[in-house]
Order: C-alpha cells, then sequence, then structure tokens
C-alpha cells in the first residue's frame, strides 16, 4: 500500500465516515479511528468539535488540501457577494483536479491531483499540470492524447461507483468535458453530508 492511500484510509477511519463511498474503504469493515486508543468510548462533541470535523471532512474530501492553502478559498468565499458557505464548496469544485476526478478521468481524488501534476490534463488544448488550477465556466477539459488508453483513464471511465453530475458534461470515447455552469451545495454529488456553514463558523469564531 502507498503512503498516499495509507493515508487516505486513515482519513477515513479517523472521521468514521467514508468520505469518498468507495467499497474498498477499512472503514466499512471497521467503523473505530485508528490506533490502540481507536475503540475507546467517545464523549459528546463540542460545538468546536463538530465546527472542526466538518472542516477536516471537507478538506480531506478534496484530497486533503493544506491548512493554509483552505483558509485561502474560504477568506475568497466571504470576499465573494452571495452566501459564503455556497461559494466555498463552488471554489473547491472548480479545483482541476477535483473537475477531472468528477468527469471520471480518475478514480479517486489523489489520483486525479497525481494525474494533472505529471501532464495528462489539457484545458482549452493547452497542458495544465496544477491541480488547483480555477476551471471557468464553458472550459473544456481533455485527457491529453497519448494518455487517453491509459488503463487508469479507461477504468475510471467506466467505473459504475459514481454518476457525472449535471453542471458538467462528458464524452468519455473523446475523453473531453465542459464545465457547464457554477455547482449549488445541493448539486455535488458527496457520498457523505457535507456542512460547509459550519465551516464558515469555524472560520469566523
Amino acid at each position: 500500500m502507498t503512503k498516499r492511500a495509507e493515508s487516505k484510509y486513515k482519513i477515513n477511519r479517523r472521521l468514521g465516515v467514508n468520505l469518498w463511498g468507495r467499497p474498498k474503504s477499512p472503514i466499512s469493515k471497521r467503523d473505530y479511528g485508528p490506533g490502540q486508543h481507536g475503540q475507546r468510548r467517545k464523549s459528546k462533541p463540542t460545538d468546536f468539535g463538530i465546527q472542526l470535523m466538518a472542516k477536516q471532512k471537507l478538506k480531506g474530501y478534496y484530497g486533503n488540501i493544506g491548512e493554509k492553502q483552505f483558509r485561502k478559498y474560504y477568506d475568497e468565499a466571504v470576499r465573494r457577494k452571495g452566501d459564503t458557505s455556497e461559494n466555498l464548496i463552488e471554489l473547491l469544485e472548480r479545483r482541476l483536479d477535483a473537475v477531472v476526478y468528477r468527469l471520471k478521468f480518475a478514480i479517486t481524488p489523489f489520483a486525479s491531483r497525481q494525474f494533472v501534476n505529471h501532464g495528462h490534463i489539457q484545458i482549452n488544448g493547452k497542458r495544465v499540470n496544477i491541480p488547483s488550477y480555477q476551471v471557468r465556466d464553458n472550459d473544456i477539459i481533455e485527457v491529453k492524447e497519448k494518455s487517453k488508453q491509459l488503463a487508469m483513464v479507461l477504468d475510471a471511465s467506466q467505473s459504475a461507483e459514481r454518476d457525472v453530475p449535471e453542471y458538467l458534461e462528458v464524452d468519455h470515447r473523446a475523453m473531453k468535458g465542459r464545465f457547464a455552469r457554477a455547482p449549488k451545495l445541493s448539486d455535488v454529488p458527496y457520498p457523505v453530508q457535507m456542512e460547509p456553514n459550519l465551516v464558515v463558523e469555524f472560520y469566523s469564531r
């Protein structure tokens, strides 16, 4: 097991949820935290603890984003007009690695980040290898020609684990997709309940 996969499974067990809805998740077999103290009886969480857990779930879901970068998303969400929690979700869903994952060009957010990093993705015909790149409305996201027959891409596109959400359009034969519109929280197919309003409360304390 790679270090990345190992840390991914630890995130699931620490948070006590199957964060990506994958059947291989160890939480399906053991619904307690990692380590020798994982089965201890848990005390009732405080408001701070509930808010922190909501933040950790959201950060973890998008490939375990670092705190500094995640805080920047929150600050940008506050700066924009409208509902801050909805703005935060939109910014996260516009990340290139998140879009590649949603289009089913990669099987997990972690694989998607690596896929982008290695230069397999083009936006409007130009290679982009920055996972945090913000995709804009009507951008065309395409797997590079030489990468379209990679086993990991074909496996991901044919997976029945999840569907492509309505705010994206995709042609898996051409391995090409379009970011049609900005999503709302209700549009995003999270396998577990996400509470960005609690994340906003956490940072606005």
